[in-house]
């Protein structure tokens, strides 16, 4: 089968890298992929959000099979354009993508099918909004409605933040047309988990939990990023909690998908926390997350073009997904300054150490190759991750692995996978 693989980041690294491996795949290319992707795959340079391109890219080159991996994509119908040409494409249609689009649409549908989640207030206007959080209670999380890149949730702890957050959403327009409507959302506390799960929009499988860390520097401490790093699996997702979450979240997200006519197919993340009175949803993503592919796949034993085509084809109850029982831990290196202004094109040093290496996997995520060398290019350069038998090992190969790879102005945090 000849695959193409959408988007340019560490989670299309991580995908190009899984699917390369499975016997069925011929033909690899991504669009537009990076420097390290391109050692695996034909880079096509149609920018991820070009739709017509993308069919016509596919109709020409007979692409089999397109993974459309980003959020922008999906929420603006990739999968369905590409599945009217003839082709068969992974990811939810446009209407289903809503669960990630809208976080409006997505608490609303929370709270009609009583999955469990904060409690809430939206809001159309600024005015409205900044009366609502003058009497709140505090702290309280104001969200951009749309998609911000992993960074439009704001956390409040005093009255002049929450103001200045609907300020910075609504008026000043910080994450454009995604802060038309905001979600005021009260501030739950407990341990955060991310489950990604496989769903063809009747059965549903999840993979292995993981945690995320959101903010720029250690402790939690910084501003919001699209995240610095993850590990596998959760030190506090037991077997107890995944059937509480199985019977009340995921079921039920899936169902209410489809008594509204939305049925979801593909990747589903559930973002959790865990609370004092049980798991609650704090929001659904429509993808793969980045960086939780980075340590999901490589714990995958099953072929994942099998399951991609087995959920295309509405028969995941059939696929038996298989997952290695090791830990894995993703070091995010990130240029200096990320998430708000930094410089690149700054060349990277020590990637060819670990090409031999099996349990150390350097994804590629904001870089590109000019002149045989690897350049930064971007935010988030490259996701650094390793297995081992449990977090302490693959937190210790992940640093040790890490500490070989340099660029101008590297920064990472030190503290990845102790959560």
């Amino acid at each position: 089968m000849k695959v193409l693989v959408v988007g340019s980041g560490g989670r299309e690294h991580a995908l190009v890298w899984k699917l390369a491996q499975s016997p069925e795949v011929t033909e690899i290319y991504c669009a537009p992929g990076n420097g390290g992707i391109g050692e695996i795959a034909q880079l096509v340079p149609i920018n991820a959000t070009d739709i017509d391109g993308m069919v016509s890219f596919s109709k020409e080159h007979h692409i089999d099979l397109v993974v459309v991996a980003p959020d922008d994509p999906l929420a603006m119908g990739m999968v369905d354009a590409l599945e009217e040409a003839g082709i068969w494409a992974f990811g939810p249609r446009k209407n289903a993508a809503i669960l990630e689009s809208s976080k409006v649409f997505s608490k609303n549908l929370m709270k009609k099918y009583n999955i469990p989640t904060a409690g809430y207030q939206v809001f159309d206007n600024s005015q409205d909004a900044k009366e609502y959080v003058m009497q709140a209670k505090l702290p309280a999380v104001v969200k951009a409605d749309g998609l911000a890149l992993g960074k439009g949730v704001l956390i409040c702890h005093t009255r002049d933040e929450a103001v200045q957050a609907v300020k910075c959403i609504m008026e000043d327009k910080k994450f454009g047309s995604a802060g038309q409507r905001i979600v005021v959302e009260e501030y739950i506390t407990g341990p955060e988990v991310s489950v990604l799960a496989f769903t063809d929009g009747s059965t549903i499988k999840p993979m292995v939990s993981v945690q995320d860390h959101k903010r720029a520097l250690d402790n939690d401490r910084g501003l919001n990023t699209g995240g610095m790093g993850t590990f596998t699996p959760s030190r506090f997702y037991n077997e107890a909690i995944a059937h509480e979450c199985m019977e009340t979240i995921f079921k039920p997200t899936i169902e209410a998908m489809n008594q509204e006519g939305r049925k979801f197919k593909g990747v589903l993340f559930f973002g959790l926390m865990l609370t004092e009175n049980g798991p609650k949803l704090l929001e659904y993503n429509a993808r793969f997350g980045d960086p939780e592919a980075q340590v999901v796949l490589p714990l995958l034993k099953t072929d994942l073009l099998k399951i991609l085509m087995a959920i295309i084809h509405e028969e995941l109850d059939k696929v038996d997904i298989q997952w290695h029982e090791d830990a894995a831990v993703c070091v995010v290196m990130a240029s200096g300054g990320y998430p708000e202004t930094y410089e690149k094109g700054f060349e990277i040093t020590g990637l060819d150490q670990f090409s031999h290496q099996s349990d150390i996997m350097i994804f590629h995520a904001g870089t590109k190759k000019e002149g045989g060398r690897i350049l930064t290019n971007g935010g988030r350069v490259l996701g650094v991750t390793a297995r081992g038998s449990d977090l302490d090992e693959a937190r210790q190969k992940a640093y040790g692995a890490v500490n070989r790879i340099h660029f101008k102005n590297a920064h990472y945090r030190r503290d990845i996978g102790i959560k």
